[in-house]
């Protein structure tokens, strides 16, 4: 067996180049121009083309911009960017992306796959630290978040939850949510995501 060699910096560059081919892909195969995909999620053409080239991490709001008007998830999204499509993903070679604003890690358990219905998605949110999401990428998207560790605040449509570890949450992603770390550990749970 060899150890694998690649640094978490490296490895956290890897799936950003990967991230950053997949998303110009999608672009072209609308046949969208940069500034055309600037007005429809507000982000600058000169950002989006230094996030296409890799020369830009992008932000968690970043990517929901991006993954709304493709109407993917961010979980398909990083799948999407792998090179094979196995049925088995070792933990080391499980993808993971890290928000450089806020310091939130995601992290795809599930295996990619063609016309995938559900994913598995472990997340880490720093002791304090926030993360929202404008909406959902997909109407009627279903979460399951379960809280292994540490506390947690939903906001999501209108209503405010509050997660210890062992708690589950289902609710229908539709519009904005805000999780935010509370305590003074990183809050770390599972979403278990299924597709309408």
């Amino acid at each position: 067996m060899t150890a694998n060699l690649a640094s978490p910096a490296a490895a956290d560059h890897d799936i950003e180049r990967r991230i950053a081919r997949r998303l110009a892909r999608l672009r072209a195969e609308r046949g969208w121009s940069l500034d055309a995909l600037a007005e429809r999620t507000g982000i600058s053409r000169a950002t989006l083309s230094r996030l296409e080239r890799s020369e830009l991490s992008p932000t968690a709001a970043m990517l929901d911009k991006l993954c709304t008007v493709y109407g993917w998830t961010l979980s398909r999204l990083m799948v999407e960017a792998e090179t094979r499509p196995p049925n088995l993903v070792t933990a080391a070679d499980q993808a993971e992306w890290k928000d450089p604003e806020s310091g939130y890690r995601r992290r795809v358990v599930s295996p990619p796959a063609a016309g995938l219905r559900g994913e598995l998605v472990e997340v880490h949110v720093p002791a304090g630290a926030s993360v929202s999401f404008d909406a959902s990428p997909i109407a009627g998207v279903e979460h399951h978040l379960w809280m292994l560790e540490g506390s947690l605040t939903l906001e999501a449509e209108g209503s405010l939850f509050r997660l210890r570890a062992g708690d589950c949450l289902r609710y229908v992603r539709a519009g904005p949510t805000r999780f935010h770390s509370t305590g003074n550990r990183e809050a770390r749970y599972v979403v278990a995501i299924v597709h309408p």
